[in-house]
């Protein structure tokens, strides 16, 4: 279902500050800078949330602004091809960013037209350098609301290397799928404490249970409100994240290495399963996030701020689980943006990254011990490609073939290797999941 336009309260009276039209209006201002961030570099709309102009939105404003952001980034490409029929030459950048906007609102977030299009032309008076054009903007949306948006395509929405890399991959019906993946806006997943009835929480959120005991709901916003959070009896995970720390398959009393664990899901899965912990990360302001989770939760692990690969600790243990770094093009579902600020380039630098970290975790894993190696990024350059090198320089190592059911993935993930590659199309009746690659490895006694 499309999310709504944002409602409008009752006008406010002169002297309590600006109309809540104005406030419109700079939510829309704001819904092109995070845009165009996004565009700009990785993790740019995030970036772009905390700067003085997003920061000044009340926050039901700034909720419509990035999802306004979110919209266009799903759709650009469709957007851009409606547009492109009706110009005769590119404008400036800033006047297609105000058409992006207005069209992401009223083709894709079903805002009322006239408002889209009002604030549109209102936003490119303002400014001297779009001014020009406001006819343009005006005549354009106008037309399309009258003549409707036409025939678009969804691999569209995907860049061309991208899409040519995935038909490459996984055969043109694949990528059809993934293409209609990457319209939706997904759920919201929650991971649960042994103990607690998923059934329970399902119905407390408006949910359903899915394969794995993962609780999948439509709500949308501040989770810490929802029913349990305080209580500690889940966090939030997608249902494919959720795989690789149930294929590891810990036990109680055993001790659980999670090698690049920020933002945490998959150490609390560890800890949850009663192992002892180590979660190390290179980044401390992301590990913050895990040790309030564990407060929240009730769980413990020990949480170490450093890299990987450079831990000066003799520990090995029975279990390792390397989330490895990646371009996380299997996230797009949640960050839309992956696809437009991943270059060719970065699959083989991180590839390079990988290769290390996997050396590294093997030297963590007990004799009889075992490695799940994970990726979130659809690149097999990322993911077989990985453990078919690694196989080949470290014989002590073996496949142990992986259960789909008994992890919770789709049956279809499983490769003729005994791996899981996830797609993001699978469960396309449930909504989806995000995309990963998974593989169990055992150290030989």
């Amino acid at each position: 279902m499309a999310t709504k336009g944002r409602p409008r309260p009752a006008s406010a009276e002169a002297d309590q500050g600006p109309s809540q039209d104005d406030i419109g209006v700079e939510a829309r201002v704001v819904a092109g800078i995070l845009l165009n961030a996004a565009l700009e570099k990785r993790n740019g709309l995030d970036e772009a949330l905390s700067q003085p102009a997003a920061r000044a939105l009340e926050p039901v404003d700034r909720a419509f602004a990035r999802a306004v952001a979110m919209a266009a980034l799903r759709r650009l490409g469709e957007i851009d091809q409606i547009l492109d029929r009706r110009l005769k030459k590119s404008p400036p950048e800033a006047v297609r960013t105000l058409m992006r906007v207005a069209l992401a609102q009223t083709l894709v977030l079903e805002t009322p037209a006239f408002a889209a299009v009002s604030t549109a032309v209102k936003l490119a008076e303002r400014d001297p350098k779009t001014r020009p054009y406001k006819n343009l903007v005006n005549a354009v949306l106008r037309g399309v609301g009258r003549e409707g948006p036409g025939l678009t395509t969804a691999e569209s929405n995907l860049p061309d290397w991208i899409a040519a890399r995935w038909k490459a991959t996984y055969g043109e019906a694949a990528l059809a799928g993934l293409a209609l993946a990457a319209r939706e806006e997904p759920a919201t997943d929650l991971s649960l404490k042994p103990g607690v009835d998923p059934a329970a929480v399902a119905a407390a959120v408006d949910g359903e249970v899915l394969t794995g005991g993962t609780v999948r709901t439509g709500r949308r916003g501040d989770v810490a409100g929802w029913p349990g959070f305080e209580d500690g009896d889940w966090w939030v995970q997608d249902a494919a994240a959720a795989v690789p720390g149930r294929l590891l398959n810990v036990k109680p009393s055993e001790t659980a290495l999670d090698m690049c664990a920020a933002p945490g899901g998959k150490t609390l899965q560890l800890a949850a399963a009663g192992a002892t912990v180590v979660a190390l990360d290179r980044s401390a302001p992301r590990l913050k996030r895990l040790t309030q989770n564990l407060e929240r939760t009730g769980l413990t692990a020990e949480v170490v701020a450093v890299p990987a690969e450079d831990w000066e600790d003799a520990r090995t243990f029975d279990a390792v689980l390397l989330d490895a770094p990646c371009t996380a093009t299997g996230t797009f579902r949640r960050n839309p943006e992956v696809l437009r600020a991943t270059k060719p380039a970065e699959v083989a630098k991180l590839a390079d990254v990988q290769h290390r970290l996997l050396d590294a975790a093997a030297e963590r894993v007990k004799p009889g011990g075992r490695l799940v190696y994970c990726t979130c990024s659809l690149e097999r350059e990322e993911g077989e490609t990985q453990i078919i090198a690694f196989l080949r320089r470290n014989p002590a190592f073996r496949t142990v073939a992986a259960d789909p059911a008994a992890v919770g993935a789709p049956p279809e993930a499983l490769t003729p290797e005994g791996w899981l590659r996830i797609l993001p199309s699978m469960w396309a009746g449930h909504g989806g999941l995000d995309g990963f690659f998974a593989a169990r490895l055992e150290r030989v006694s």
